[in-house]
Order: structure tokens, then C-alpha cells, then sequence
């Protein structure tokens, strides 16, 4: 085995970077190739099309098409793992003796496979995906996704003892590292890699409140929703919303508001743009699982935080937030934090902390060679 060579197996094309799991593998080559690894990128690709830019920081990058026949609906195996099923993938992987890393239970359809039984295999998990699943489901109001959701996380629940075969799994928050450790003895916290280096945030004061995050997620329309209706509904303070897809019940909502503005379907840079002079990042979610993504951008480049307890629970992010549970205590703290010009102070240190890519990059390569 060559000391500083891996495949990695994603089961998205990890740019742009413009969403949560995206954002973790990206960043995650990028560090690895800084440590002077020779990256094999394997990708399923299902819209996203190739990526020049990939081959920047990988040595080969092979791009696979995502089945996503409703045959594999009925399957035994959950679909977002049966669907993304190569031989043209296997055969690659064969061809020498490096250590793969896969990217979410997503990928790791060749896990188990005999061929495979004497490689060093590192999984790399985003959430306990059963619970994300059953989540998504409870958030969906659509008959078909709603049992989709549900049905995938009986699967799913089922499916998770494969990590088992893992050499060793890398799990993006502590809370999802103990589940794992309790069940398979083999896991590890890698915290989400991510763009920044240092914090960016500014002093002083802005005008608007900001909500951001990929709307066709059944759980950020959820969020987004509960903004407009209880948080924000008597006009008394600014929000704009910026996300992709946003539901036709979100777009109706927010035209019947006289303080909410949507902004759909904008740049990364757009986005980044209104956080980082946003007077506060308003960020509840109802699903308490991995680490939010938004949440490490919002604090690296944004003002004030608000977010409510599942936003933060077991991620060691909780002294960097104002943290709010109902509708009424988000308002009331809210219009504190509007007239509170914002000081970095302690927040600078979650750069050596943790959430620092180089920290947890060097900790990420013990990992693949087995060295702990």
C-alpha cells in the first residue's frame, strides 16, 4: 500500500460546494491534498456534470451515473446506497491496494464485498441517517415522499450494521460518534471540514435578520415556515430567506408578509454576502442530527447566531450562539440582538479549536493509515 494514496468514494460530484455534504467533501480533498495525498476521486453524478476544478486537488477523478430506477425502490438495500452501484467503479478499485474512504453510507454499496476484505476501508458519515430519514419524512407533507422517507429509514436502520465491516468510521459530531462507537467499537470525531481558516466576522451593526439553507429540504422549508408564521409575523423586524427551490407554500407565505423577502436560487457568493452583513443569522432546525454546515458559515463569517437547541446539541458550538426554543423567546431576543452591535471576541478561537480543517485533516490521516 502507498503511504499517501486513497480513493474516495462520494456519492455526489462535490462541486459547487454549495451544500451541506458537498461543503464536508470538498473541503476535505482539498486539505487532504495539502497533506500531499494522492486522491482518487470517485463521484456518482446525477445533474452536477464534471468538475475541472476537481482535478486541481485529485489525481484522477472518475464520475459515475446514479441509477435511479424506481425498481430499486423495492430492493432490500436502501436506495440511496443500491443506486449508486458501479462495476465500472469496482473495477478501479481493484486495480491496486490503496485505502478507501467512502462518503456517507451513500456509498459504500462495495463495503462488504469480498474483494475487498483486505483493504482498509474508513467510512465517513454526515448523520445517523435512519434518524435524518425519519425526520425528513415527518417534515414532508407529500404522500409518496412521506412514505419514500419513512420506508428508506426502515432500510436504513436495518442497513447501518454494515459499518461493522469499516476498519474505522468517521463521524462529523460527538453525539453521532458515541452511537457509533456503542455499536461497532470503531469510530472517531472528525468535525465538518469547511472554507475558512479564520473568522471573518464583522463588528458593528447590520440592518436585516437572514435565514438561509437548500429549501427543497423538506426540514428547511419546515424552518423557514416557522420564521415567517411565528417569529417574524408582526412586521416588526426584516428577514430575508435565501435558499434554492423554495416551496409554493413558502412563496405564498412570504408574499402575504410585509417584513420577509425571499431570495431564491442565488449565488454562493450572494449568499455569503448577505451573511456576513446580516445583524443576526436566524437558524432553527427541528432535525437534531450530524452539524449543520449553515451553522459553522454563519459563525466563521456571520454576526450574531440565534438558533434554538437541536441547531447546536452536542456539536461544542453552544458558547458561540444565543440560543431560543419558542417563538416568543426567538422574538425577544431577537430584537435584543438588533440593537446589539456585535464584538468577535471569543469566537475567533473556534479557528484552533475543533472545527480547524488542519486539526482535524492531521487527525483524518491517522485515521486512513491506522495510526491510533
Amino acid at each position: 500500500m502507498t503511504e499517501k494514496e486513497l480513493h474516495i468514494i462520494s456519492f455526489d460530484v462535490p462541486l459547487p460546494a454549495n451544500y451541506g455534504g458537498v461543503i464536508d467533501v470538498f473541503y476535505k480533498i482539498k486539505a487532504l491534498h495539502g497533506l500531499g495525498y494522492r486522491i482518487h476521486l470517485h463521484a456518482y453524478d446525477y445533474g452536477r456534470g464534471e468538475q475541472p476544478e476537481l482535478e486541481k486537488y485529485c489525481s484522477s477523478v472518475h464520475y459515475y451515473k446514479r441509477n435511479p430506477s424506481r425498481q430499486n425502490l423495492f430492493k432490500r438495500k436502501p436506495f440511496i446506497v443500491v443506486s449508486r452501484n458501479s462495476q465500472e467503479l469496482h473495477d478501479r478499485l481493484m486495480e491496486d491496494d490503496h485505502p478507501i474512504l467512502f462518503e456517507g453510507l451513500h456509498s459504500t454499496y462495495y463495503l462488504d464485498h469480498p474483494d475487498f476484505k483486505d483493504r482498509r476501508k474508513i467510512v465517513r458519515t454526515h448523520n445517523i441517517e435512519h434518524e435524518y430519514y425519519e425526520r425528513l419524512g415527518e417534515a414532508e407533507k407529500g404522500l409518496f415522499k412521506r412514505y419514500y422517507y419513512h420506508n428508506e429509514a426502515s432500510k436504513l436502520k436495518r442497513y447501518e450494521s454494515i459499518l461493522k465491516r469499516a476498519d474505522a468510521i468517521a463521524a462529523i459530531s460527538e453525539p453521532d460518534r458515541d452511537h457509533f462507537q456503542s455499536k461497532y467499537d470503531n469510530a472517531y470525531w472528525v468535525s465538518a471540514f469547511h472554507p475558512f481558516d479564520k473568522v471573518h466576522s464583522e463588528e458593528g451593526l447590520g440592518s436585516y435578520s437572514l435565514y438561509h439553507g437548500n429549501l427543497a429540504v423538506p426540514e428547511n422549508d419546515m424552518a423557514a415556515l416557522f420564521l415567517v408564521r411565528e417569529v417574524f409575523n408582526e412586521g416588526k423586524e426584516r428577514l430575508i430567506i435565501a435558499g434554492n427551490d423554495p416551496s409554493l407554500e413558502l412563496q405564498e407565505e412570504v408574499a402575504k408578509s410585509g417584513a420577509v423577502e425571499l431570495r431564491a436560487d442565488i449565488s454562493t457568493r450572494e449568499i455569503d454576502d448577505l451573511i456576513a452583513h446580516a445583524q443576526v443569522n436566524v437558524l432553527p432546525t427541528f432535525q437534531a442530527t450530524g452539524i449543520k454546515l449553515k451553522l459553522l458559515n454563519a459563525l466563521f463569517q456571520g454576526r450574531h447566531a440565534l438558533v434554538n437547541s437541536p441547531m447546536v446539541e452536542g456539536t461544542g458550538l453552544e458558547p458561540h450562539c444565543v440560543v431560543a426554543d419558542s417563538a416568543f423567546e426567538m422574538k425577544a431576543k431577537l430584537q435584543l440582538l438588533m440593537q446589539q452591535e456585535f464584538v468577535p471576541n471569543g469566537r475567533k478561537s473556534l479557528a484552533g479549536s475543533a472545527f480547524s480543517n488542519q486539526r482535524n485533516v492531521e487527525f483524518l490521516d491517522r485515521i486512513i493509515r491506522g495510526d491510533l
